[in-house]
């Protein structure tokens, strides 16, 4: 069984990353109740850069909570700082939604998560990039992310309704042609030389 443990949105925002203003919209906070999903992804969330997040094939962005363990210990290794530092609220890592039970190596591009009232399609793997290092706290953050495999997933709508967190949720089997570990893998492969 599948549940989805959070919904996160946020707009975009001004933030400083190694003295430049950047627009983002990574600090992914909690919804409660019901959030509408159309195309475009979750009502009252924003993208700052289409060109690599957001659009029609990147509208969610999905998170596997089992990694979670170890990003707070990477961060504790970095040692920047103490233990109560390292804890992450869901949304961390810039995820709309942030899943139980299903991780990278079994997904494949063209499966179908089904929610009670909405549907959408697995197209491709997160690649990090600068302002996951920065939210991270150490810049070695996106090639740990490219080493380990823990990178997520984005989803396009395949049925416009509505989430909540906490309900569960089933993967129905798409053409099982290319598998998210294996196109990150393909993706991250000067980061893993």
């Amino acid at each position: 069984m599948f549940t989805l443990l959070g919904v996160q949105t946020a707009p975009a925002r001004r933030i400083q990353i190694e003295g430049r203003s950047i627009l983002t919209a990574i600090h992914k906070l909690p919804v409660t109740g019901p959030v509408q999903v159309s195309a475009m992804g979750l009502s009252g969330d924003e993208q700052a850069d289409l060109t690599v997040h957001g659009g029609l094939d990147k509208a969610v962005y999905a998170y596997p909570v089992e990694h979670y363990p170890f990003w707070r210990a990477q961060r504790t290794k970095a040692s920047l700082m103490g233990s109560d530092d390292a804890a992450l609220p869901l949304g961390t890592f810039g995820e709309n939604l942030t899943l139980q039970g299903l991780l990278e190596t079994e997904v494949w591009v063209g499966d179908v998560l089904r929610f009670a009232a909405c549907a959408l399609r697995v197209t491709q793997p997160r690649q990090p990039c600068y302002k996951f290092n920065a939210v991270m706290g150490f810049s070695g953050a996106s090639k740990v992310m490219a080493q380990s495999g823990y990178c997520g997933f984005y989803l396009a709508l395949e049925q416009a309704g509505h989430l909540s967190a906490g309900e569960p949720f089933e993967l129905l089997p798409g053409p099982r042609r290319l598998s998210i570990a294996e196109s990150f893998q393909a993706k991250m492969f000067k980061h893993l030389r």
